[in-house]
């Protein structure tokens, strides 16, 4: 599972695989406690045609659909054991395994070999009450308790057969501490951790996203550290508060598209944001070499995104051979 087999330090990573999915005929997830997890079983082919178009767009990964899946949400929601919960979580992977080997047959002689990502989101995801965005939950359960919850979801995600798992939108340090710990339980499995914040420089639930990134360093399965579900005209600020840490970890960002969210009018402002690849040149030049996009990103805001890193590193390359 090493991610340096593949041998590239740019990757054009996906976009919102859920929202992707919604503007496709599932605009009823929005209010969904189990979000696109609920496709894992009622519209596979739903998941599989979104991840399809995010390759079809650049994309070098694509992803599982479990940010939202737990054991104990399926129990609870499709009256699932925990047998075939885990199975339902498994079969996010699979799924992802099947668009890249049709998307391989299709396109045999590609550069970059695509990624299936295995997304854990936050604890407070599957609450379904807005505090993946707060991360108030970690004041109120142990280490131990927040482990034994995402526990089976990492397991299950390994033994299918994920290249890379990815722990995202995590709002407090103490989550993303108590996740490294539990990827140890997973001896040669490495991992992407992301955080959402609520600024320029701090982490959902108020730590300092450059004392998050210090503290993740130290893990080597832990081989990129990024920043996903921010507004993008926070992303320059997060990067700037590590770069004059030294490191060797991927920098990834995958911010939302910046609109702002009502429970009354949904996502709205989108035409007052200038575009998401406007600011890949200068996130390239702050270190992130891992970019694309979470929230409302869809495959045609990829294509662009790749266009610009492909321009921006040509760029660079004419320079440093003249």
């Amino acid at each position: 599972m090493a991610y340096n087999k593949w041998n590239v330090s740019n990757l054009v990573l996906n976009g919102g695989l859920a929202t992707d999915i919604m503007n496709n005929g599932h605009p009823e997830l929005n209010t969904d406690v189990l979000w696109s997890a609920r496709l894992l079983e009622d519209d596979p082919d739903a998941i599989k045609a979104s991840n399809r178009r995010f390759l079809e767009s650049g994309a070098n990964v694509i992803s599982s659909c479990t940010y939202q899946a737990s054991v104990d949400g399926f129990c609870k929601y499709f009256k699932a054991t925990s047998d075939e919960a885990i199975r339902k979580i498994q079969r996010g992977v699979q799924l992802a395994h099947a668009v890249r080997e049709e998307y391989l047959h299709d396109h045999p002689n590609l550069d970059v070999y695509p990624l299936v990502l295995g997304e854990v989101g936050p604890y407070g995801a599957c609450r379904h009450d807005g505090s993946e965005y707060t991360g108030s939950y970690v004041n109120n359960l142990s280490s131990k308790e927040l482990k034994d919850w995402h526990r089976p979801r990492v397991r299950a995600l390994v033994e299918a057969g994920v290249d890379l798992l990815a722990f995202e939108t995590i709002p407090a340090i103490e989550e993303a501490m108590m996740l490294i710990e539990l990827l140890q339980e997973f001896p040669g499995t490495e991992a992407l951790l992301s955080f959402t914040c609520k600024d320029g420089v701090c982490t959902c639930h108020g730590g300092s996203f450059r004392e998050a990134f210090t503290r993740c360093m130290g893990s080597q399965q832990v081989v990129a550290i990024g920043i996903n579900c921010t507004a993008p005209c926070h992303i320059s600020s997060l990067l700037r508060s590590v770069q004059d840490v030294e490191h060797n970890k991927q920098l990834a960002v995958y911010p939302n598209s910046g609109e702002d969210w009502t429970c009354e009018e949904g996502w709205s402002g989108k035409g007052a944001l200038p575009p998401l690849f406007s600011f890949v040149e200068e996130w390239l030049q702050l270190g992130a070499r891992w970019i694309g996009g979470c929230c409302r990103v869809m495959p045609a805001d990829i294509a662009h995104i790749r266009t610009e890193m492909h321009r921006v590193t040509r760029q660079v390359n004419s320079i440093e051979t003249n």
